[in-house]
């Protein structure tokens, strides 16, 4: 088995790796939500962008799945913090996803305006509040999360819900909605024709412009204007999980500490502009699938920039920085994480199998003529 330190850097790795799967695979479906009512004009128009991801959309929400799984056994202390502390955020992120499966499901059951108008605002709502809130999470990260543990290691968290809707975490919501807004009119684009594909595109370049805009706001931010934490006392990386055993401070620039450790690591952000400056001008230039490919990129380097940053911080505390939750001191036993590093090995190339099958389907156009001729199959 391997050492427990290296696990432990392991599953951090791996639990990224599942954020920047879900980022890309359910992202692009939930950046068509976002567009659908804006990229489709008429209701046969908007059952053609609803075909883009209905036959394949449920199969990606695997990666959401899986990275919630993943955090809960990995890292049971940030799950349990983490999900008391932003219950209501879960929930409404909860509530919004709900509105997916009712309606790809219902929405076009009934030939009525009203019905199938109502239900393509649902689907909107479904697309485009999780990745804001997720932003808005991720922004609260960056500032500490009012959180604490007692001696018996019980938490308890002492923020509100409208606490978390700060200056800053909604910036981060901002890169976050753009980011995924791009990608999936990118994707849009890739899958349709004619006017459709216009708008698509049109919307694409523009969220990639927003996106590229807040990131660099919110990283002379986050430099500028906001503490970082850095941890001061010495780390047993092989200790079993004690986040009370440490001693944290709160410093400008800490932050940016691994980068100026690394220097190789601000291809992270530079990553994230130039793919989301490349998705913008190949999708306009037609050139969709070297678009999608370059708006992955750009998730690829926006989501890495802010884990690296916070590097071995997973949930840092912004009212007891000791009780902030690390890599090192935050995960399950040794044993547990062997068990699930294997069955890992087994199952991932399950799940990239799928990934490769649902990226075969972006082969095929889907048209106003393809909703005609499939009424009775189409969504």
């Amino acid at each position: 088995m391997l050492d427990y330190p290296t696990l432990k850097i392991i599953w951090w790795l791996l639990v990224g790796v599942l954020l920047i799967g879900f980022a890309i695979m359910d992202g692009h479906d939930m950046g068509v939500g976002t567009l659908l009512p804006f990229a489709g004009q008429s209701d046969e128009e908007r059952r053609v962008v609803i075909n883009t991801v209905g036959p394949h959309w449920d199969g990606n929400q695997v990666w959401f799945i899986t990275g919630g799984g993943a955090i809960f056994a990995a890292w049971p202390l940030v799950y349990a913090t983490a999900f008391s502390g932003f219950y209501w955020a879960m929930l409404a992120v909860l509530w919004a996803l709900f509105f997916r499966p009712v309606g790809f499901d219902y929405r076009s059951k009934i030939a009525n305006p009203t019905w199938r108008k109502t239900w393509d605002w649902g689907l909107f709502i479904g697309g485009a509040v999780p990745p804001l809130i997720f932003g808005v999470a991720f922004g609260n990260l960056l500032q500490g999360v009012p959180f604490h543990f007692d001696d018996n290691l019980m938490s308890y968290y002492t923020g509100s819900f409208w606490a978390l809707l700060n200056p800053f975490a909604l910036v981060a919501g901002v890169v976050s909605s753009a980011m995924i807004t791009m990608h999936g009119g990118v994707y849009l684009a890739h899958r349709t024709e004619g006017v459709i594909q216009q708008r698509a595109a049109r919307f694409a370049s523009w969220a990639a412009v927003v996106m590229i805009l807040a990131f660099a706001g919110a990283g002379i931010w986050l430099t500028q204007g906001i503490d970082g934490f850095r941890i001061t006392s010495a780390v047993n990386q092989a200790a079993l999980p004690n986040p009370m055993s440490k001693t944290v401070v709160r410093e400008a620039g800490a932050w940016l500490h691994n980068f100026q450790q690394t220097p190789v690591l601000w291809a992270l952000p530079a990553l994230g502009f130039v793919g989301a400056a490349l998705a913008a001008l190949l999708v306009r230039s037609g050139k969709t699938l070297s678009a999608f490919v370059a708006s992955s990129l750009a998730m690829t380097g926006v989501i890495t920039t802010a884990g690296f940053a916070m590097f071995p911080f997973v949930m840092p505390s912004s009212t007891d920085p000791r009780s902030s939750l690390t890599v090192w001191d935050s995960v399950s036993s040794h044993l547990t994480l062997g068990i699930m590093f294997w069955a890992t090995m087994i199952f991932t190339p399950i799940v990239i199998t799928y990934t490769g099958w649902a990226y075969s389907v972006m082969r095929g156009k889907v048209t106003v003529a393809h909703i005609r001729a499939n009424d009775h199959t189409a969504y």
